[in-house]
């Protein structure tokens, strides 16, 4: 099918016929399929109906059952984008295009160095979520980060206040498994963390997080944080004023090496945690 059969066809419909129409060429019935990839028939089914999302887990298990060569994992980023609050969808084109990405987190561990489970239990902290929304947002976060994967992935630099490290998300060991991947982080070619400590007491950035992007075209844009919708914008004052306030920022943080020993001793407390008896 070619992308000019494709603008009026939504991407999840578009995952399911394909799905259903590879699953028929190769001879199989939802039930074996099902069976070979570990999942429900139920799922399999409402996949192809457009009933629901699949994950990259899924249509990681169809491409090899059936012996695709990418027929359904490209066209995931299609069905991120439109899982995605409408409001966001603009940043993830931005994000999958940019040179470099700069962000600042004062929270939360920033969703592009996110685990599954550290994912699950922010997204889950949001009010009347169902059970499928949620999974469909852990998805999207997750399949965000595959611009990590890309030949040419941006340069991103993430500046986290120290708290973030000891806000237990998920408890301890959904926090060591998290800080384990951050330090798995580091020694990706194009990823830096900085931590900025509590001693300094410092105040400024902590209303909000931000991300930076600096594109190719020149254009950059950024990406605020808010307790409801985030905002992005390209307007020259807001990208003036956040750069300075990013650089400001980070003249506090420590060197990476500082960082990295920072985070292998929290990992370390958390271990403790696990291990501590319960009452």
């Amino acid at each position: 099918m070619s992308e000019s059969e494709r603008p009026s066809v939504s991407p999840l419909i578009l995952f399911g016929s394909e799905l259903r129409r590879l699953r028929t060429e190769r001879g199989y019935t939802i039930d074996q399929l099902a069976e070979a990839i570990a999942f429900s028939p139920s799922l399999v089914g409402s996949v192809e109906r457009a009933a629901r999302r699949p994950g990259r887990d899924f249509a990681e298990r169809c491409e090899e059952t059936l012996a695709l060569s990418g027929e359904l994992l490209r066209l995931l980023p299609l069905i991120t984008k439109e899982a995605s609050p409408k409001w966001f969808r603009p940043w993830t084109k931005i994000e999958e295009e940019a040179l470099t990405l700069r962000t600042w987190e004062p929270l939360l561990i920033p969703g592009l160095l996110q685990t599954e489970r550290y994912a699950r239990a922010v997204l889950k902290g949001k009010p009347g979520v169902s059970a499928d929304e949620l999974e469909q947002a852990v998805d999207a976060r997750l399949q965000r980060q595959a611009i990590f994967d890309k030949p040419d992935p941006p340069m991103f630099s993430a500046i986290l206040d120290e708290g973030v490290l000891h806000r237990p998300i998920g408890g301890p060991s959904v926090m060591r498994e998290q800080l384990e991947h951050l330090l798995k982080m580091t020694t990706h070619f194009r990823v830096t963390i900085q931590i900025v400590p509590l001693t300094l007491g410092v105040t400024t950035g902590l209303l909000g997080g931000f991300i930076v992007a600096h594109m190719p075209n020149a254009q950059d844009a950024v990406y605020f944080e808010s307790s409801a919708n985030g905002h992005v914008t390209d307007r020259t004052e807001d990208l003036r004023a956040v750069n300075v306030r990013y650089d400001t920022i980070r003249a506090w943080a420590h060197p990476l090496h500082v960082t990295e020993d920072l985070i292998r001793e929290t990992v370390i407390n958390y271990d403790r945690d696990e291990q501590r008896p319960r009452n």
